[in-house]
């Protein structure tokens, strides 16, 4: 197993193109179950305005040979600081670049993202039907109340 930044001090990529993400091998292979990160302070531009905008992301597995390097993982996620985009493209892309490198029996995303211009966006997607006997929990995040 080698990998580019555990270990080591790792300066934050500048873009998610730039990032390298680690895939160890699954020491549960052959095991069906689900690996959760959740990242509720995720942060990327918005491509209009250059302003913040904030997420709270989950990210659910069921992982097949390999699993993602939780260093890796958050030194790509945090390369979205300085990357414009809209709220689909980053939650979408994060989650199709994790199937298509890591290539897990399954994988979905939801990203959560708090109001801009008075509307909060949620985007969810998945890689497709989940492995049938697969313990799905909920993904724990509330709709946007405001002052509720």
């Amino acid at each position: 197993m080698q990998t580019t930044h555990l270990g080591r001090q790792t300066p934050l990529p500048a873009s998610p193109e730039e990032a390298i993400l680690d895939y160890v091998p699954n020491p549960r292979a052959g095991k069906l179950y689900l690996v959760r990160f959740a990242a509720p302070e995720f942060t990327s531009l918005c491509p209009v305005t250059g302003q913040p905008d904030f997420a709270h992301l989950v990210i659910d597995y069921a992982p097949g040979e390999t699993i993602v390097e939780s260093k890796s993982l958050k030194l790509f996620l945090g390369s979205f600081r300085n990357h414009a985009a809209f709220h689909e493209d980053c939650t979408v892309g994060i989650g199709e670049r994790l199937f298509d490198e890591m290539k897990p029996l399954w994988l979905r995303i939801g990203g959560y993202w708090y109001p801009r211009g008075g509307i909060p966006i949620d985007v969810f997607w998945q890689s497709g039907e989940p492995p049938k006997g697969l313990w799905l929990p909920d993904q724990g995040v509330p709709g946007y109340r405001g002052r509720g």
